[in-house]
């Protein structure tokens, strides 16, 4: 009786790809979530010198009826009664001989006590982007490692299987291993050119 011949590996490719192209579609929707986190904190991070990626910095201006207590704590009183503040002050001390300087989270009022002129200075979060570079950056530690480390073998998956779901041509050993070898030229041309870390 004759021996069965053994599969070719074009045969069990032919039969693997539908399910390496579940399996890519599938973990690449599971990985949707954090690769918008991590390329949106990607780009904001990287320009760090350009601008402050988690807290947006503003400017506001106010007006106190004068005369005003010469007192430090009762400038700092009317101030946050007049704008309706609850909070209270970190700090109030007298910063120039015509100002008064009040802290709180976030935020510092500078009062000029001779017109009422108050400059407020101070930084908002970013909407979005601040809790993205927090998990980024991996400020969550322990716990969020494991997370993380999911999510660089999620990437490892669907680069792996990426690379044999199309045959021929158009596949790894045609115009797809093309891109795999730039793609792999690219950081590495960088680092030789730059003279490396």
């Amino acid at each position: 009786m004759a021996t069965p011949a053994a599969p070719n590996r074009r045969t069990l490719m032919t039969r693997a790809r539908p399910w390496l192209r579940a399996l890519h579609r599938d973990l690449g929707y599971l990985a949707v979530g954090l690769t918008f986190v991590y390329a949106l904190s990607g780009l904001a991070v990287n320009h760090i010198s350009d601008w402050d990626p988690n807290f947006n910095n503003y400017e506001a201006h106010h007006q106190l009826a004068v005369p005003l207590p010469d007192a430090d704590q009762a400038v700092a009183d009317l101030l946050l009664t007049t704008l309706s503040i609850a909070d209270k002050p970190t700090e109030v001390y007298r910063s120039d001989t015509h100002e008064v300087s009040v802290l709180l989270e976030g935020r510092t009022f500078h009062v000029n006590t001779e017109t009422g002129a108050v400059l407020e200075d101070g930084s908002r979060p970013r909407f979005l982007l601040r809790i993205a570079n927090w998990l980024h950056l991996n400020r969550g530690k322990k716990a969020w490692t494991y997370f993380a480390d999911g999510y660089a073998a999620f990437l490892l998956v669907l680069a792996t299987t990426g690379l044999f779901m199309l045959p021929g041509r158009k596949g790894l050993i045609g115009r797809g291993g093309v891109l795999v070898i730039l793609g792999i030229a690219a950081p590495v041309l960088y680092v030789t050119l730059s003279g490396g870390p």
